[in-house]
């Protein structure tokens, strides 16, 4: 049996994921219907647990994935080349859409393909990946020593993810 990445490597080289690289890179300059998507994904994500350490590390690592697709989308980080954030989107969309090489609905075997192709992309995005989370780790260190009336160079809340 192969292993997750090949698993996910396979299905990145798929016609079906190809489909989802294309509407990635057409969407990269839609912020709005990127945050749904990207809520839509963390909401399937959130509601799957798993004893399994492996299952939860790849749920950790779409969680931060779509962590990182939001914060390229709303500006606030931009340390990341364009091609690995529409990867990321692409993997997105895959893990959200019902038409997938393995359909969903199928008791946990439905979610092995996602889970391939999120490790597919820890492994080829590993570097890219763990500098997001340096740099999550400084923003909230940063922020919590922040003083409390905040920084007024900083963009209102209502502000963000508008291009």
């Amino acid at each position: 049996m192969s292993t997750f990445t090949e698993q996910g490597l396979r299905i990145s080289k798929n016609a079906i994921f190809n489909v989802f690289i294309n509407r990635a890179t057409k969407l990269l300059g839609k912020p709005f219907k990127i945050i749904t998507i990207l809520n839509e994904t963390a909401n399937k994500l959130a509601d799957k647990e798993s004893k399994d350490n492996k299952f939860k590390q790849l749920f950790d690592v779409a969680l931060t994935l779509v962590r990182l697709v939001r914060s390229y989308v709303t500006g606030d980080y931009r340390q990341i080349q364009t091609s690995t954030i529409i990867s990321g989107l692409a993997v997105l969309l895959y893990v959200l859409s019902p038409i997938d090489l393995v359909p969903d609905f199928i008791p946990v075997v439905g979610f092995l393909d996602d889970l391939s192709l999120i490790s597919w992309f820890l492994g080829k995005f590993q570097v890219e990946i763990e500098r997001f989370r340096d740099w999550e780790n400084q923003s909230s260190q940063s922020v919590a020593s922040a003083p409390a009336n905040g920084d007024q160079s900083l963009p209102a809340v209502a502000e963000l993810g508008h291009s």
